[in-house]
Order: structure tokens, then C-alpha cells, then sequence
């Protein structure tokens, strides 16, 4: 089930370690984050230019505040190691191309510019998450954006969007089905209208019209006081017939809504009643996966990955006749230098735009606000959340429960001495850590939640306990059972938000494809290796598949030596207390527990504990 995203304060413990700099104070940790000299590593360069065409698209989604790049030099991160001061000089250079060669070529996103990485959640308490780094954003030619589903979490920065972001489009920020409630303006009546604009019509520079919406898929993690409409309903809204009953060159479909599994054949299907023929780019997002496909012959659906790892081309050759097929060629390119300059025709000396300096240096200057760069200690080796199986001594999940939070939890707590097992679930943590520096933004990037650690104390059954941790990841049933089980947690997860069970099916599918084909090339760094529905190579790079292991959704650290009847602490991340509380009662029957059990257990949140354990043990 996916959380309320709750990114900002750390505990009062680390409060004094975290502080913010001031001007002119000394400090004895790390501020600076010069950008990286080029090439810090060796990357692997493109295979071939891109096709152009008439019509072509650069897009961007789900990237989550990672303006900055990846930073860290276990692969795949060098991959994605453009800032978005490289990839503004990128676009600069490209739109100059295609000036030369006089065809079209916008610039989209679709959605997710929320909650990340530090830049967008390290906000100091009374700012909002994402606003900062919004306007680096805004500092790009982006001809058509969209919302996507982080937008929506917290009202606070829904009204962000709709008052500052969105305004700055002028009318090109779309939010088909997503509304906000606000004041009327007397009163305290209120008014519920869009976040940005239903549709806009507008024309490209070669002078081709364009009708383009912005469609959210089905959320329903949206907070108080914003609305979004199924996708099912939209279709059949006045404003909707209206917007599609002139044909335009090309309809220009965006959506934070992935391109297959989803609903995007409603819209393509009330389209298409209306207009038989006429040409339909569909840009998708919100599962962080590359893919790609084909409704019909005229008509092209991409998704471009997330996290700034990927910047997603479309080209689409209009000049045919109104039924014939139409050639499209579609690519995903890693976000790094390397391939900006390879398909700019440029070098590392005359790469950089005065406009994309500027947004580099504007990004490092937010880095030193928000003190991103206080550094906590040096990780010994890289610890992932799936290139490694858990438990490993390789995992990042067997690094929180078997490591920081045993130790952690024992920080000034006066039940220390109490035998204890800790329970949290595997969705806590966000992101990789990486052999190297482990700094704020490290720390915000792997595990930013607020969550509080609560307990049950004097559990006597060690049986009981035993139960707890198979019962969350419902072992134990019988198939059919557990099959509908899993099928209803994980359908309501994805309404809510939670795009793990998509991203990491897709992980598995591309590991196992590798395992099968024994096809590894030692020349060839780590990275996605990607099969989709179009036609013709889709990955800009070659790479080495990731290697993929899965891992339960709940997780535990382990069990005390001696159980049997010793008084144990049952410890637990705020997030599950519903879920334990069930499971709790469901394997036992000699006490019936509640929420009035249940009590808090240490004053240091979620997002404090990796910190605290790199300062003890990474030192």
C-alpha cells in the first residue's frame, strides 16, 4: 500500500548532526559538489545517430528531483550522469538541429517532478517539496508537461502546482482528469477546477496543428481537496468530445499513465471513433520502466523510464498518405554527456550553453543550501535493493534490518536491554547505496520516510513471533487463496501509487532474458537491456542486463537467541501497525490486542537511521 510521502524532518537526534550552513560559518564537513570532470569513468557511447523525421519528440518522466544526475561510480549510475544543466545544453543543441533541418521537434514531460532525492526533499520545514527544484524546470522549453501522481500526495504541493507551476505554461500544463479544490474567492465557498488545463490546441513551428490532453491513470492516493476522475468517465465529458471534434496534423496524447496495462486504449479508442486516420503520439509514464508500443499503424505509445536515467525519443515521418502506415522510430537514451554530445555533434569543449551552466551552478547552489553534501561516513560497498538476494550481506534490506536498526533503536531508548524483533516492510527504503560517500542526500534518496517506530512490549509466545513475519508475507496459505490475495494488495498498491510490483516484474524479465541467453559481453557496462513492441532496437547503449532477485514485502530483523517464554518487544516502522495488529491476532488467540497496546518506542524517525548508523560504523 503505498504511503503518504512524509519526507522532511529529521529526528531531533540528528537535527544537531544535519544543520543547515550559514554564511561565513566553519564547518568540518563537505559543501562543495563541483561538477564532475568529464569523463570520470568510461562510458559507453551510442550506436547510431537517431532517425529524424517530420515530427519528433524529446521526453522526460518520473524524475523524481534527480536535476543533478547520478553521482556515484558503481554501475549503472555513470550511465545516468547528466545533470540537467547537460541535458538543457542537449536540448539547445537539438532544437538548433532541427532549425537545420526544418522539422519539428518538441519537448514533453509526463509528470512526477516530486520527491526523489534531496534536492526536491530536503526542503527546510515551512517550504514545500519539489518547489526549488521546479524551477529548473521551468527553465526549459518544454512545449506541453503534464501531472503525474506525486503531485497529488500532499495538498500543499498540489496547490504549488496549480498557483505557481502551472500558471508559467500558459495553458500548456495538462491535467485532463485532476482537479484541486480552492476558494471561491467570498467566503468560504470553494470551487473545484483543473490543476492546469484540460486540453490546449496549438501549432508547431512548421506550422502543423496539435491537439494535446494530459491524462492520470486511476489514482486513488490523491489527499484531501484534489480529485481525479477515472479514466472511463473522462472520455465521455463534454469538454472531451469537444476537444477531439476537429481533426488536427496529429493528435498529441501525454499521460502519467503506463503504455500497456493501463488505460490508454480508451482514449485511443474514443479518438479513433471520431478520427479514423488521423496520426496519434501517445507518451506515457509512472512505472519507471522503458517500453513501447503500437495500437495501429498510425499511431506510436513510449515510455521513457524515470529517475533522469533515460531521455526518451520519437520521430514520426507525417509526409504519407491519410491511410498508410506510418514510420515511427523510437530510442531510449542514457541520460549522460557521452551521448548528448555523440548525438550533437559536439565535444566536451563545446558542449556546455551559457543556459545550462547557469541551471548546473543553480542546482549546486540549492545542493549547499539544503546542506546536502554533509557527509556521514564512506560505504565500505555497494548495497541494492535488488541486484542482490536478501538476505546478503550484499542487500540493502539486510543492511537496515540486521545492521542500522538494531543499532540505531538502541540510542538513548530505555528498553535497550529488552530482547526485541524489529519489523518493517521492504518498501521502506527507496534506492540504492553505493560504495563511497554517504551524505545527506545519499541518506534522503534511500530512505526518506518520516515514519516513527512504535512496539508491543512483553510478548511471551516465541512461536507467536515466529508466525508474525510469515503471516505479513502470507506464507503459509494455500495457493488459490494466496494468488487472490496477492492480486488484491497488489491491484489496490498500484492504485495508490505503487509502481514496484511493475518495475520489478520488468527488472525480473530482462535478468532472466540475460540468464537464458547467456549473451554477457565483459566489454559491456551494467544497465537495462530493453524488449518492448516496436520494432527495431530500442536502447540507444548496448549494456549488460542487472542481475534481479526478489524479496518479500515485509521483513524482520532477527529473532533474539532464546525465545521460548522470554519477555520480547515486538518493534515496528508506523506504516504496518494496521498489518501487524492483524497478523498479531490472527496467530495467536490468547489475547486479543488493539491500537491501545500499542506505544511508541524511539524517538528517532525512519528517515535518521541510516545517517546515525554511517556515523557509527562507516567512520
Amino acid at each position: 500500500m503505498q504511503r503518504s510521502f512524509k519526507f522532511a524532518i529529521l529526528s531531533a537526534l540528528a537535527a544537531a548532526a544535519a544543520v543547515l550552513a550559514c554564511p561565513g560559518e566553519e564547518h568540518n564537513h563537505i559543501h562543495e559538489h563541483r561538477k564532475r570532470e568529464y569523463p570520470q569513468v568510461p562510458l559507453t557511447p551510442p550506436t547510431r545517430p537517431l532517425v529524424w523525421s517530420d515530427v519528433n519528440v524529446i521526453h522526460t518522466t518520473d524524475s523524481h528531483g534527480w536535476l543533478l544526475g547520478h553521482q556515484h561510480l558503481s554501475f549503472p549510475e555513470p550511465n545516468y550522469s547528466g545533470d540537467f544543466g547537460d541535458f538543457a545544453s542537449f536540448v539547445t543543441h537539438m532544437k538548433a538541429i532541427a532549425e537545420e533541418k526544418d522539422v519539428d521537434l518538441l519537448l514533453i514531460d509526463t509528470g512526477d517532478l516530486h520527491d526523489g532525492t534531496g534536492l526536491s526533499d530536503g526542503f527546510p520545514l515551512g517550504q514545500v517539496d519539489g518547489r526549488e527544484t521546479n524551477k529548473f524546470i521551468m527553465d526549459l522549453p518544454y512545449d506541453v508537461l503534464t501531472i503525474g501522481n506525486h503531485e497529488l500526495y500532499d495538498y500543499a504541493n498540489t496547490y504549488d502546482m496549480y498557483t505557481n507551476f502551472a500558471p508559467y505554461w500558459n495553458g500548456r500544463y495538462l491535467s485532463s482528469n485532476v482537479n484541486i479544490t480552492v476558494y471561491a474567492g467570498s467566503g468560504n465557498e470553494t470551487k473545484s477546477v483543473p490543476v492546469g488545463e484540460r486540453y490546449v490546441k496549438f501549432k508547431t513551428r512548421k506550422g502543423r496543428s496539435v491537439t494535446s490532453l494530459g491524462v492520470l491513470y486511476d489514482f486513488t492516493g490523491n489527499d484531501v481537496n484534489t480529485t481525479v476522475q477515472t479514466v472511463s468517465k473522462m472520455v465521455k465529458e463534454d469538454w472531451f468530445t469537444e476537444a477531439i471534434k476537429d481533426e488536427p496534423d496529429f493528435f498529441l496524447l501525454l499521460g502519467h499513465m503506463p503504455v500497456r496495462y493501463d488505460n490508454w486504449p480508451t482514449v485511443y479508442d474514443a479518438i479513433r471513433k471520431v478520427h479514423k486516420y488521423t496520426p496519434i503520439l501517445i507518451f506515457g509514464g509512472h512505472t519507471h520502466i522503458r517500453d513501447c508500443t503500437q495500437f495501429d499503424g498510425r499511431s506510436m505509445a513510449l515510455e521513457s523510464g524515470r529517475y533522469m536515467e533515460t531521455v526518451g525519443w520519437l520521430s514520426a515521418n507525417l509526409s504519407g498518405t491519410e491511410k498508410e502506415n506510418i514510420t515511427f522510430t523510437r530510442r531510449y537514451l542514457d541520460a549522460n554527456r557521452v551521448t548528448y554530445e555523440y548525438h550533437t555533434n559536439t565535444s566536451n569543449s563545446t558542449y556546455d550553453t551559457t543556459a545550462g551552466q547557469n541551471i548546473t551552478s543553480g542546482l549546486q547552489q540549492l545542493w549547499n543550501t539544503y546542506d546536502l553534501g554533509f557527509l556521514y561516513g564512506t560505504a565500505p560497498q555497494d548495497y541494492t535493493l535488488s541486484r542482490d538476494p536478501y538476505p546478503s550481506n550484499g542487500s540493502v534490506l539486510s543492511l537496515l534490518v540486521s545492521e542500522a536498526l538494531p543499532y540505531v533503536l538502541t540510542i538513548n531508548n530505555t528498553r535497550m536491554n529488552v530482547p526485541n524483533i524489529i519489523l518493517t516492510n521492504s518498501g521502506e527504503l527507496r534506492y540504492d547505496i553505493f560504495e563511497g560517500t554517504f551524505n545527506k542526500n545519499d541518506q534522503l534518496t534511500a530512505l526518506p520516510f518520516a515514519d516513527s517506530f512504535l512496539y508491543i512490549p512483553n510478548i511471551t509466545s516465541g512461536k507467536t513471533l515466529l508466525r508474525i513475519l510469515p503471516g505479513l508475507n502470507k506464507g503459509g496459505e494455500n495457493d488459490r487463496r494466496r494468488s487472490l490475495d496477492l492480486l488484491e494488495r497488489e491491484t489496490e498498491r498500484y492504485a495508490r501509487g505503487d509502481v514496484s510490483v511493475r518495475y520489478n516484474a520488468w527488472l525480473e524479465e530482462m535478468s532472466a532474458r540475460r540468464i537464458r541467453s547467456r549473451a554477457d559481453d565483459d566489454n559491456l557496462t551494467l544497465g537495462y537491456v530493453t524488449s518492448d513492441q516496436c520494432p527495431g532496437v530500442g536502447d540507444d547503449t548496448p549494456h549488460t542486463a542487472l542481475p534481479y532477485h526478489s524479496s518479500p514485502d515485509y521483513i524482520s530483523s532477527d529473532a533474539p537467541s532464546v525465545l521460548n517464554d522470554t519477555l520480547v518487544d515486538l518493534v515496528f516502522i508506523d506504516f504496518i501497525e494496521e498489518d501487524v495488529i492483524d497478523i498479531l491476532n490472527n496467530v495467536q488467540s490468547d489475547k486479543t490486542y488493539t491500537q491501545s497496546e500499542v506505544l511508541s518506542y524511539s524517538p528517532i524517525l525512519a528517515s535518521a537511521v541510516l545517517g546515525l548508523y554511517a556515523q557509527e560504523y562507516w567512520n
